[in-house]
């Protein structure tokens, strides 16, 4: 196992996107979730991939535990959450064989309600937060899967940072903390109408991965948590191993 927050920047901003053949009404999830493994599936083969090497996780924030179950149903396994006070709401009302992704900005106050209860915490930005989680798992016994979020595209309503140099750094300090299992990286690209013109971001975090200064810090089959319902065929042919879906599956969002 890996691990209210406040979501500053907009997460799922291609839940903005027009997301093409989302079924509407009756099995509506089900077959949503269908299409987008086909889509995987396609984009991997256009990659020369395996698709039981991308994992779809199931973007479910503000979703009712209805559309979960029958998300649940229909196979998946995978959730993601982006405010902490959601994400524990949802896991006592769901099997515990749900591994469950926390992928928005996460307060360091609020680490403590999710420690041990995610399979995975995609959005550790600063050592800062680094480190309070590995205080928090060390009180636990535990080690915290997590990844480092790298802002690619240099934008200012996202968090990490654009840096190379400094992102190598945070790699390097993040990597020696020991409650903490340094997974991989993510990235969320700028919203945009067209996947194609976010490829270069997906492509800069793999080569970033697999630098020759960076690739020991990582595991032998290491994450890239990237690509949206807007550009997840895009990320996985760039080499993306979690893709996070939302609208894909459970069609638009209402905030209000």
């Amino acid at each position: 196992m890996v691990g209210e927050t406040v979501l500053i920047f907009n997460i799922n901003e291609y839940d903005k996107a027009s997301v093409p053949n989302v079924v509407k009404g009756e099995k509506m999830i089900s077959e949503n979730i269908k299409t987008v493994k086909e889509n995987i599936g396609a984009a991997c083969k256009r990659s020369g991939r395996n698709p039981e090497d991308v994992v779809l996780i199931n973007v479910s924030k503000t979703k009712p535990l209805e559309m979960l179950k029958e998300a649940y149903a229909a196979g998946s396994r995978d959730f993601g959450e982006n405010k902490v006070q959601e994400l524990c709401d949802k896991i006592p009302e769901m099997p515990e064989d749900i591994r469950w992704h926390m992928i928005g900005h996460l307060q360091t106050n609020k680490i403590k309600y999710i420690i041990g209860k995610t399979a995975l915490i995609h959005s550790v930005d600063t050592l800062h937060l680094a480190e309070a989680i590995e205080k928090e798992a060390a009180k636990r016994g535990i080690v915290a899967d997590i990844l480092v979020e790298v802002n690619v595209a240099g934008e200012d309503s996202k968090f990490g940072t654009s840096d190379i140099e400094a992102n190598k750094e945070l790699i390097r300090k993040v990597s020696g903390l020991s409650h903490l299992r340094l997974c991989g990286l993510m990235t969320i690209a700028p919203y945009t109408d067209d996947a194609e013109t976010n490829r270069p971001y997906f492509k800069a975090l793999r080569e970033l991965l697999y630098d020759d200064d960076m690739r020991a810090f990582f595991p032998e089959k290491p994450v890239l948590s990237m690509g949206m319902s807007g550009d997840y065929e895009v990320a996985v042919e760039e080499g993306a191993t979690h893709v996070r879906v939302g609208t894909g599956i459970f069609g638009e969002r209402n905030y209000t």
